[in-house]
């Protein structure tokens, strides 16, 4: 997903445009975390960025995706733009420590 949501309208808040934008965002990771996984493979990760702009766009974790998205609203940008990439990951085994 890679998409320029815009932050003004003449009736709506601003407030209520970067909600339906989060709310967009979720059903999109809501749905992509259904399809099903690739052989060998044991989860969807997602690649995130988020910017005023897809050329000022900075990587972010996708915990703190919601808040980056806020966060574009209080710089003041008329637009926000979020890229969202699945990709399917395998789960690293955690190296045993030696006992003594």
């Amino acid at each position: 997903m890679k998409k320029t949501f815009p932050l003004t309208h003449p009736r709506i808040k601003p407030e209520r445009l970067v909600e339906s934008t989060r709310a967009e965002v979720n059903k999109y990771l809501k749905r992509e975390r259904k399809k099903k996984l690739p052989e060998g493979k044991d989860f969807w990760d997602f690649d995130c960025k988020v910017g005023i702009s897809a050329e000022s766009a900075e990587v972010v974790h996708l915990s703190a995706l919601s808040q980056a998205i806020g966060q574009a609203l209080t710089e003041g940008g008329e637009t926000v733009y979020v890229e969202v990439i699945a990709k399917a990951k395998a789960r690293q085994k955690k190296a045993s420590q030696p006992e003594d």
